[in-house]
Parts: structure tokens; sequence; C-alpha cells
């Protein structure tokens, strides 16, 4: 080859690698995903990464995953920083390349994806879509000077900011005027507008002003994207799902007898395990729903789909809110087996480590409340299941005792309550259910022959 084609080959490569960037988006982590968060970034701007390597960690609605990187490359720029929120899948999040690409585009190939990604708040005029404005006799003003977008940003030049700075400006109130940029070219960032305290300019402006009435101190915490979900499927599922509620009282004498008996067996080989009485319920669970299988079911809209197997969805309380990891086929499982799974599952869920498999996909909900000292409440389905069971605490309780010589008797009570879609489980279907479920934890010994 002679050196002006050598020479000509090195140049064509050197620009075809300049362009090999390309855009990373947000990816859809599960079927429901619609949105989501940067929990953090585990490869920063510049680094090379291998496939395998995890790049990111994405905050869903319900946990936090991993993202895996599936070829090699370098993070050329990072989009979306720590902590964003709100983010539709499809995004661009970041720029990647690979090892040896020319990454001084970078920036503005970041700034041109931001620009274009999906905005959430309406859309501020364009310059160049104003009003004429009347003729003047001295020189017009260039076309930065034109009228502002919103009320409370005076006229100036046109302001820069992500469609993230902008919907969070819009919710508390900011002035992006008042704003610095940290951005390319001073655009305002997320971080710009979470970062802007005001304090100072308020106290300056009210010494003029009459004095306002004086808030009580509060404290506002930004809408985590589980919590945001949570809200609405449970909303919708109040509106729109026909609940209707069972109740009954259960004696759960034995249960706790029988409980004792088995914990202190399980102490002499192993002193950190110990059975629930969480544990019973969810074995009674699904031995009832073996019996009445057309409590467990799901609403499909054309037709009603009743599961063969016993996927019971156990409520776990999370600083996030609340999820629901599934024992799954808990009818073919013992009891140490369903306390440990579920324990597992538990600590998985506080620490946001849950796997989209563990939480999705469900048959039946057991919400209990027992252990936060509450004898009685009601809860809402999680569609498309057909129930959910409220369990509340174990307290002794006086009933008549014909057989004894008092006339009464001291047990120990645990109230239960189901909620039940009316589509899919008639009232009849709720209460044989609850009848098998009774007389499952009233004789524990029958769901372990």
């Amino acid at each position: 080859m002679s050196s002006v084609a050598r020479i000509l080959a090195r140049r064509l490569h050197v620009s075809a690698r300049r362009y090999a960037l390309s855009q990373f988006n947000m990816p859809a982590m599960s079927p429901t995903m619609s949105e989501g968060g940067i929990a953090s970034w585990k490869k920063k701007e510049g680094e090379t990464f291998v496939a395998g390597d995890v790049l990111l960690e994405i905050e869903t609605d319900k946990a936090t995953i991993d993202v895996e990187a599936q070829d090699d490359g370098i993070m050329a720029k990072i989009i979306a920083q720590d902590g964003a929120k709100n983010i539709k899948v499809g995004s661009p999040i970041a720029i990647v390349g690979e090892e040896g690409d020319d990454i001084s585009a970078a920036a503005d190939m970041a700034a041109k994806a931001s620009s274009e990604g999906p905005k959430e708040t309406p859309k501020e005029p364009e310059p160049s879509k104003s009003e004429p404005e009347p003729p003047k006799a001295a020189p017009s003003p260039p076309p930065t000077e034109s009228k502002p977008a919103k009320a409370e940003i005076p006229a100036g030049n046109r302001i820069f900011a992500s469609p993230l700075a902008k919907k969070i400006a819009l919710e508390r109130g900011i002035p992006l005027s008042k704003v610095k940029g940290s951005g390319p070219e001073g655009r305002i960032l997320r971080e710009d507008v979470e970062k802007y305290k005001p304090a100072a300019e308020a106290a300056t402006s009210t010494a003029s002003q009459p004095q306002a009435a004086q808030l009580p101190d509060y404290e506002d915490t930004p809408i985590s994207n589980m919590r945001r979900t949570i809200g609405s499927r449970l909303t919708q599922s109040k509106q729109e799902l026909p609940h209707y509620y069972v109740t009954v009282d259960i004696n759960m004498d034995k249960v706790l007898k029988l409980r004792e008996v088995f914990n202190k067996t399980l102490s002499e080989k192993d002193k950190s395990a110990k059975l629930s009485v969480n544990d019973f319920i969810v074995k009674a669970v699904a031995c009832a729903l073996s019996d009445v299988p057309e409590a467990n079911s799901a609403w499909l809209g054309e037709v009603i789909r009743t599961y063969k197997k016993a996927d019971i969805s156990v409520a776990v309380a999370t600083p996030s809110g609340l999820i629901t990891p599934i024992v799954k086929d808990a009818g073919s499982k013992g009891l140490a087996t369903i306390s440990a799974e579920t324990k597992a599952l538990a600590k998985k869920a506080r620490d946001g480590k849950l796997s989209p498999a563990e939480y999705q996909g469900g048959t039946f909900t057991i919400s209990n409340l027992g252990m936060f000292g509450v004898s009685h409440f009601t809860a809402i389905i999680n569609p498309p299941q057909s129930c959910i069971l409220a369990v509340g605490s174990t307290e002794a309780k006086v009933v008549p005792a014909p057989e004894e010589e008092r006339g009464f008797k001291i047990v120990q009570n645990m109230q239960v309550t189901l909620s039940s879609d009316h589509r899919t489980v008639d009232g009849a279907v709720a209460a044989r259910w609850l009848s098998a479920f009774k007389g499952y934890l009233e004789n524990p010994l029958t769901f372990m022959l």
C-alpha cells in the first residue's frame, strides 16, 4: 500500500471512530417498568469496562437492580447523574463508545440527547414563535431578549435547563433565572435546582413587605418511584375493583402450643431457627386455596384464571414502601422451609435487592399487622389477584364454654379479614375459603399429615 493510501486509510479509520459514540438509554428492567431512577453509577467518565461489568444501579418501582455491560467499551459522558429520578424508559442516560474512540464530541452529543429527550412539563414557547412586537424607532433587541416564558422569570437571555431541572423547579416554585447552572455552557441541571437555597433572598425581600402567616415546620420527602407506583396501583384497585370484606375469629391456642414445641426442638439444632405465627398462616392459606381454588384466581378481562399452585405474596414494609415477595408453591413446602424463605425474602426486600421474579406474579396476598398490635383492619386487593387476607394480632378473649364449670374460658383469638374481588369471588366462595382457613389453624396437625 502506498504512503498516500495509508494516510487516507488512517484518516478514514479515525473519522469512523470519532463518530462511533452512541447513546446508552434507560433500560426496561421489568415488563411493567415505564420509568426509573439512577441509584449510582459504578463506572466514571473516561473509565473503560468489559462485558459483564456492572455499569450502574437502576432504581425501579420495586427494587434496585444492577445493569451489566453487554460489550466492552468506555464511559464517554454521563447524562443522568446519581440520584436522578423519573427517567422514562428509552431516554438517554449516558454516551458510550469503544476503547480508543475520540470522545471529545461526547459532551455535545450528551447535550443534544438531553434536549431531545421526553419532557414531562409543558414546553416553553421558543423566542422564534413569539408574537411580533410593534415596530420601534430604536433598533430591535437581539432574539435572545424575548418575552419570558413564565411570570416569575424576568426578561433577559434565554435560560437553558434540563427537562428534569425544569420539572423540579416548577414543582418547588423555584425561579430558574436565579439558579446558577453547572452543566455545559451554564446549563441548569437537576442538582443545581435541588441545591438552590432562597433563604437569604427571602430574608431581604420580606423586610419591605407585610409579614405573611408563618407556616409550621415541615419536611418535604421526594416521592420515590416505588411509592409513586404503589399509590397509582392501589388507587386504581380501590376505584375499579368491587371490594367486599368478610371477617372471622380464629382460636390460635393449638397453633401457639405447636409452635412452642417446634421452636424448642429447632433451637436444639440451630438457635437462630424459629417459626413465626405467620409461617403457620402462609401454610394454612395455601391449604385452604387447594380446597377452594376459586379464591386462587385472577380477573383478566375476558377470562377468569384459576391457578393450580399457591404462590403467596407476603407484604413486607420497607423504607421506600410496601413490597410483596412471593413464597412459590407454598402448599408443597414445610413450615421450616416457608420460614427460611420468608426471612430471606424479607431481608432482600428491605435491602432493595429483590429481583422482579421474586415479587411479580403472586396469586394471593397476606398482609399481617399483628406484630404492631393491630387487632383488625381491611386491605386493598393487589390486582389482578382476587383476594388479600388482612391478619390482626392474637389476643386473649373470653368466650362462652358451657362445658366449663365457670361457663366461659379464655382463648388466644386472632381476627382476620378477607378482601375479595366480587367479579371473581362470590360471597359464598369467600365464606367457604375462610371456613377452610379457620379449620386448618384451629387444627394445625391436619396440614402436616
